[in-house]
């Protein structure tokens, strides 16, 4: 039975994304894919075209805000440093994007777009000046803790519950978002 392009188009985001999650991406390859995915190699490129525009769909992510419009001022840090540190325990494909995004153009620009096209206009809706500078200031804390703890593996970060990250952290995202 012959595929549909979008049957295709799935069957190779999936497997790309499982082989991005396991590998990362440098050692990620076309034919590795192609394999997991069943297909020929050429496939992949037709589809996609390169290594990197494969990635960047695959590293298509929803962030899954809340609606922080909702929240009390005073807990706004908390419930944003809570929701980050779920995503980045729930999710692999956020840590690759991270791991990635270090090292490699694409992923960061994939990166700098899901946080500025997610996370800046989930701050805006608040009413706040300067939402971006908000956002990118909220997101160092969050990105630099998901650094130190999931890909780097520092200890101290490591052994700190999600309660004491939590503790840490949230009073200066609050303060990045409300101040």
């Amino acid at each position: 039975m012959r595929r549909t392009a979008a049957d295709t188009t799935a069957v190779i985001l999936a497997a790309a994304r499982e082989r991005f999650a396991a590998d990362g991406y440098d050692k990620s390859t076309i034919r590795a894919i192609a394999a997991d995915a069943g297909i020929d190699p050429a496939m992949v490129m037709r589809y996609f075209g390169s290594k990197e525009k494969l990635f960047a769909t695959a590293a298509e992510f929803d962030l899954r805000l809340p609606d922080l419009t909702q929240v009390p001022r005073e807990q706004l840090g908390e419930v944003v440093v809570r929701h980050f540190l779920d995503r980045w325990s729930a999710d692999e494909g956020l840590r690759v994007l991270l791991r990635t995004g270090v090292t490699n153009e694409a992923a960061a620009e994939r990166m700098r777009a899901v946080f500025g096209a997610q996370l800046a206009p989930a701050i805006a809706a608040r009413g706040v000046d300067r939402p971006a500078v908000r956002a990118v200031l909220a997101a160092s804390q969050v990105l630099g803790m998901a650094l130190c703890r999931y890909i780097l593996k520092f200890p101290p970060a490591v052994d700190l519950t999600d309660a004491e990250v939590i503790e840490w952290l949230a009073p200066t995202v609050n303060r990045y978002l409300t101040d």
